[in-house]
């Protein structure tokens, strides 16, 4: 690599990694707890599980626990009712103060084996609850989550810039040599340029991903303006049932139709990932990977039959996948661990990256790269 070719990369490391490394440290440092969240929760007893075992089995019927829930928040209304595969004996009611609120009223757990009510999660208060709203989008909503986004793209640059650089930069040393008989400076320059390339694949990996979960508002109502609208089109003007609706019966149809799948949320007549006179049930898979991928099933809310089943559109399966894959919830505990380990590396690279420019912020290139040597 020539000379000006290599201060161009340089230049883009440089200036990409400065604009956003504040950023990805605030994000590296929040996002080490939100890798173990399910953990934390429960042991600050803001989550709590049904008891391993009960005197009655189930199923427990989801029509009771309808009520149970609206009793406990009088005025509001049931937008949709969950699983989860990590806790199989859990289902979960969201509230909202109409049907297509865009925020949760309540939260609540239920025994799946006895209808029984568990626990109601505490929205909007506590520590978790600060750091995940720094961490999705400083407070500041959709601009926060696309400001965010951007940094993330600026990262991505900076790790295949600095991959670049790395190679000329380190071509007359072993690879993982650490000059510890140097000066400090140089000492921290060989760790940071070791732990850089060391963690690159798991930093572009958690960064892009990182990108598209910013995206996750634009992408969902993308979405719902196109795919869901073409659903739910052809019934737009048919008239709506006289009897109450049945979640009971909607969730047996939605596993009649797809015995080979699980039910993963379904969402109540009237809300925006629904119809007027429909639910929308949101199967998943049973594989690691394919319990993070939905598929959509449209439920008449009169005869109780699926009348539409569509694919994710291929964006949506990628939002998908980035979700879990961010913050290594594929693996279950081991995949965590190390996810935090890999993160707690990054942020000795962001810190010691931040440490060199300021140190060296007044070294000619040529002398910081030893253009001299390489060019010999």
């Amino acid at each position: 690599m020539n000379l000006k070719a290599l201060k161009i990369w340089y230049g883009v490391h440089k200036w990409t990694s400065l604009v956003c490394t504040v950023f990805m440290l605030l994000l590296c440092l929040t996002g080490l707890p939100l890798i173990f969240f399910h953990e934390i929760d429960h042991a600050m007893g803001r989550s709590v599980d049904p008891p391993e075992t009960v005197a009655v089995r189930g199923p427990a019927s989801l029509d009771s626990i309808v009520s149970d829930a609206q009793k406990r928040k009088p005025g509001d209304v049931v937008q949709f009712m969950g699983t989860s595969s990590d806790e199989p004996h859990s289902i979960f009611i969201t509230m909202g103060e109409t049907i297509d609120a865009p925020e949760a009223s309540a939260f609540f757990t239920y025994d799946a084996r006895t209808g029984e009510f568990v626990h109601e999660y505490p929205l909007k208060q506590g520590f978790m609850f600060t750091v995940f709203k720094l961490h999705v989008d400083l407070f500041a909503d959709l601009p926060g989550m696309l400001f965010l986004g951007f940094m993330g793209l600026l990262l991505t640059i900076s790790l295949v810039s600095g991959a670049v650089v790395y190679s000329p930069f380190m071509r007359n040393l072993p690879f993982g040599t650490v000059r510890r008989d140097r000066s400090v400076s140089l000492k921290w320059l060989d760790l940071h340029n070791l732990i850089g390339i060391g963690t690159l694949v798991w930093f572009l990996v958690v960064g892009v991903t990182g990108v598209i979960n910013t995206l996750a508002t634009p992408i969902l109502d993308q979405w719902k303006e196109t795919e869901l609208a073409s659903m739910i089109a052809p019934y737009m003007n048919d008239e709506p049932g006289t009897e109450p609706v049945s979640l009971e019966r909607a969730v047996a149809a939605a596993r009649a139709a797809e015995p080979e799948m699980e039910l993963g949320f379904i969402a109540f007549p009237g809300n925006s990932f629904a119809g007027p006179y429909h639910f929308s049930a949101f199967m998943r898979g049973k594989t690691p990977l394919t319990s993070k991928i939905r598929t959509p099933l449209l439920i008449d809310t009169r005869s109780y039959e699926v009348v539409e089943k569509r694919e994710l559109p291929l964006y949506v399966k990628a939002f998908l996948i980035s979700q879990p894959l961010h913050f290594g919830d594929y693996g279950g505990l081991p995949l965590k661990i190390l996810w935090a380990i890999l993160d707690i590396l990054a942020i000795i690279v962001l810190v010691s990256g931040i440490v060199l420019w300021y140190k060296g912020r007044r070294v000619p290139i040529e002398a910081r790269l030893k253009i001299d040597q390489l060019a010999a």
